[in-house]
């Protein structure tokens, strides 16, 4: 979860007690907040970067200091915010702020084509943006792998910019990254392409993409599964399914596991892990999520900032062991003196 907490893309204070506690959760896997592979990719100024020397040192001292208390492996999400970059940080309103105003710029997209009426219009991406683009992804990744994260996820959901590409709604370009789903799905396979190359090989790289807009004419499950058979061809090492945030006009029927079938749907169709996200905050739910073979693994985010401890109290609830400090194994509730996994 974006914290919007870093100055010039540059990590913060902040972010050493944020991850520093989530480390200490007890989960597989901490993957850090969508991090910006340009300064106008950020979705806001307040947003983490990796695009220059400083925030790849800025990181260095954050993750050497969750790495002296806790071994969890570490990832990173990188992205691109496309045509809803420039946006104010969330409880300041997080409207889109002009590109002639403090904190903002220009938005640049596949088309220009406002994310929502009123908006500055992005700046329709030419074949020297996209490169650029590109090749900020793949430098990115050489970053982050020389801090040692443990994986790499490329965004591509929620509206941003790869899922721009790929969605019909705001992808109207008459080249060859537009029109037909090959087209649409060739600048986010071509990234992923360049962050494979660059990321170290023994080190997964996976995708986040919304399996739908939730709006007719969009890009939708059926795009999705094609777009995941061709992502694992590469080499894809997991898929995490979500879904919307292209489209004001998006119609989501939201409840408990309301994506859990969007998941449900590309595991059927890839030998990939599928990771499954969205109001996942029962216990029980999110066991029988992997149970019964909807999906690999769940991704917990609201849910793990709300609770930082809900591993713990999973692993309670479902009779298992789980990691924790030394400094707090005292904490182990009555009648699970064993539920921390003291390694012997």
């Amino acid at each position: 979860m974006c914290q919007y907490s870093a100055e010039d893309g540059s990590m913060t204070d902040w972010h050493t007690i944020h991850l520093g506690h989530l480390a200490l959760s007890g989960a597989a896997l901490l993957t850090i907040e969508a991090t910006g592979v340009t300064p106008e990719g950020r979705i806001s100024y307040g947003d983490t970067g990796l695009w220059s020397d400083a925030n790849e040192e800025a990181m260095a001292r954050v993750l050497a200091s969750v790495r002296r208390w806790s071994d969890m492996p570490i990832a990173i999400q990188l992205g691109h915010a496309g045509r809803k970059a420039s946006t104010d940080k969330p409880w300041f309103g997080g409207k889109q702020i002009a590109p002639d105003h403090e904190h903002g710029w220009q938005t640049e997209a596949p088309s220009a084509l406002p994310f929502e009426a009123g908006e500055n219009p992005p700046m329709a991406l030419d074949g020297a943006g996209l490169d650029r683009i590109r090749q900020a992804f793949a430098d990115a990744a050489v970053r982050a792998g020389r801090l040692g994260l443990a994986a790499v996820q490329l965004h591509g959901a929620h509206g941003y910019l790869l899922h721009q590409f790929l969605s019909p709604l705001s992808n109207q370009r008459n080249d060859e990254y537009g029109g037909s789903l090959e087209n649409r799905m060739r600048f986010p396979l071509e990234v992923f392409d360049a962050v494979r190359a660059a990321f170290p090989a023994d080190r997964p790289v996976t995708m986040r993409v919304s399996a739908t807009d939730w709006v007719e004419g969009g890009w939708d499950i059926e795009q999705t599964i094609e777009f995941a058979r061709a992502l694992e061809a590469r080499g894809c090492a997991a898929i995490h399914v979500s879904s919307g945030g292209l489209d004001p006009r998006q119609t989501i029927p939201v409840g408990p596991s309301y994506q859990v079938p969007l998941a449900r749907a590309v595991k059927q169709v890839v030998n990939m892990p599928v990771v499954a996200v969205g109001l996942i905050t029962d216990y029980e739910q999110a066991e029988a999520i992997v149970g019964t073979g909807d999906a690999d693994m769940v991704a917990l985010a609201r849910g793990v900032l709300y609770d930082p401890r809900w591993p713990w109290h999973a692993a309670a609830h479902l009779g298992a062991k789980v990691q924790a400090p030394p400094q707090y194994h005292r904490a182990a509730p009555r009648g699970r003196r064993d539920l921390f996994d003291l390694g012997e």
